[in-house]
């Protein structure tokens, strides 16, 4: 529920922010709170994801696609996401964290996600995600309209991401996944 409180929050505040280009970099500046961190005293690894959801709902509002896409009752899901981490965030500890959409490819959108502290990543995230609505999946290109075109030569997801997409994805929805350890 606290997350849920936190969003709503973080929604008010980036309708707030400087507009953005869909194609632009959010930058937000954060600490890590007590309800963030684990017995560690760091920020906990599947916490990282939750605020990374912060980031592009950031990025989504501030280009004024957030909004259009509410209106029409398109719901964002992530497809798959992965993280690397170089240091921990600790406790009270101010860091940045960076959104940035990567492109889409015919089925789905790809962000690159940091947390920055003074220049220095120490996490990276990749996140592919989408929209849906009660038809089904939302036409990528439908999206990108909202946001504007995309400038020369930006809509391109590197290679690295799309074989990471590719390797780590299950079959469709409307094909098998039996549970077989086999």
């Amino acid at each position: 529920m606290h997350y849920l409180l936190r969003t709503l929050l973080n929604l008010v505040l980036s309708k707030k922010r400087t507009p953005l280009s869909m194609w632009d970099t959010s930058v937000m500046s954060l600490r890590a709170w007590p309800m963030d961190v684990d017995i560690a005293v760091h920020i906990n690894n599947g916490v990282y994801f939750t605020l990374f959801d912060l980031g592009r709902f950031d990025l989504l509002v501030r280009a004024g696609v957030f909004e259009q896409t509410r209106q029409r009752k398109y719901t964002p899901v992530v497809a798959a996401e992965t993280i690397s981490f170089r240091k921990s965030l600790t406790l009270g500890q101010k860091y940045e964290m960076h959104t940035r959409l990567l492109g889409s490819d015919d089925k789905a959108f790809y962000f690159e996600q940091r947390m920055v502290v003074k220049g220095e990543i120490y996490a990276r995230g990749w996140v592919c995600a989408r929209l849906v609505s009660e038809q089904g999946p939302v036409p990528v290109a439908e999206v990108l309209a909202m946001g504007g075109p995309a400038p020369e030569g930006r809509n391109h997801v590197p290679e690295e991401v799309l074989a990471w997409r590719e390797t780590v994805a299950l079959p469709s929805t409307r094909r098998p996944a039996v549970n077989d350890w086999a």
